[in-house]
């Protein structure tokens, strides 16, 4: 485990943003693993910045999404395929048929499930996964006590995680999906490597209990201290209490 302080959250997103582009400068058609949510949009900006500048080019990359929530059409304006589009992908030259996000809008989990994985396996597997951090310790929607072997599967989400949400929802908690297909922690540390980016005084405890604590299903995190290259890019607030 390799952990890296940032000064700031700009700071961060550039230190992780480094991180990624030297993975596709010198793997150009490499398989990225990208996250959603607040942490990450700083890193995409920065990508995006130094795309338009010429120093990166994405036009061989494969992205392969975390998760996505269940019921919702590509095109509702909180989907995770939106999103990605939002921040990301509508700014570079990554490939619409090398764009992957779970099927939200496939009623058949465990169809949706088994099609992802076989998504992720045919890629040949994720050069670098992108991770968030909760503040329960999940890593996409992986929630305390879930088993660290499972592969793509659909979950229940959490009262705090709904909770967590609903400000995306108009603070409607009652709009807020409840369930969705996430990656699973088996996929995640099949990543060859893995970049954390955390953030705020907040986290700074989840990253205490996750990092410098046991190994344990009931915080998800926690797993990635036996990850053989796993890197976490924290600002000053997320990594004081370490």
């Amino acid at each position: 485990m390799k952990i890296i302080r940032a000064k700031d959250y700009k700071d961060m997103s550039r230190k992780a943003a480094n991180i990624i582009s030297a993975q596709v400068i010198m793997k150009p058609n490499c398989v990225l693993g990208l996250a959603t949510g607040s942490s990450p949009v700083g890193t995409y900006a920065q990508l995006i910045d130094w795309y338009n500048k010429g120093d990166i080019d994405f036009s061989e990359v494969t992205t392969i999404n975390l998760d996505e929530y269940r019921g919702l059409p590509r095109e509702h304006d909180q989907s995770y395929w939106y999103f990605m589009h939002k921040n990301f992908f509508d700014s570079v030259n990554v490939q619409p048929d090398r764009i992957h996000v779970p099927d939200g809008s496939n009623p058949d989990a465990e169809a949706a499930c088994r099609e992802y994985d076989a998504i992720i396996r045919n890629a040949g597997g994720i050069d670098l996964q992108l991770l968030g951090i909760g503040h329960d310790g999940h890593i996409g929607f992986n929630e305390p006590g879930q088993a660290f072997e499972l592969g793509t599967h659909c979950v229940d989400l959490t009262k705090e995680t709904i909770e967590a949400n609903k400000r995306f929802f108009n603070g409607d908690e009652s709009l807020v999906p409840r369930q969705a297909y996430t990656m699973g922690i088996k996929t995640i540390m099949q990543a060859r490597k893995v970049l954390m980016v955390a953030s705020g005084a907040d986290k700074a405890e989840i990253i205490k209990k996750a990092f410098f604590g046991p190994v344990t299903p009931t915080v998800p995190a926690s797993i990635l201290q036996m990850h053989p290259d796993f890197i976490l890019v924290g600002d000053e607030a997320a990594l004081s209490l370490i």
